[in-house]
């Protein structure tokens, strides 16, 4: 259970300071430019902090689990960056059918983003987890 533990704190980390830095610094402008008149003013932290947090719990049973029972980084950088694709698909093709206005160009980053950004917290998750908890 303690590497499940591990994995989920690096994942969480590396997920939560990459997002930060995407969302805040890196695609600020093009997110405002491509979605504003969507967006809140303010950010529903809590909406925010739940979804992190039950994310995180994904990528580790669908990313990292699998990577444990092959005892590879690359099953987590597969599982990860597939489970991003498909969180992020349903989330952007769901609104670029749903939506007016929502734009491909948005959706084609975002879903992008996603897939890097989850497959990278997948192998943080897993390398933190056999390098404090070996298997």
């Amino acid at each position: 259970m303690l590497k499940f533990a591990i994995a989920y704190a690096a994942a969480a980390a590396v997920f939560l300071v990459a997002d930060g830095f995407w969302l805040g610094l890196v695609a600020k402008s093009f997110y405002r430019n491509a979605i504003g008149p969507m967006m809140a003013e303010q950010v529903n932290v809590a909406a925010a902090a739940v979804f992190y947090l039950l994310y995180i719990v994904g990528v580790v049973v669908f990313a990292v689990s699998p990577a444990f029972e092959t005892g590879s980084w690359r099953t987590a950088l597969v599982f990860g960056a597939l489970f991003g694709l498909f969180a992020y698909a349903t989330y952007d093709l769901t609104n670029l059918a749903t939506l007016r206005d929502w734009p491909l160009r948005f959706a084609v980053v975002d879903l992008a983003w996603g897939t890097f950004v989850t497959a990278l917290a997948a192998v943080a998750g897993y390398s933190a987890a056999c390098l404090f908890h070996p298997l």
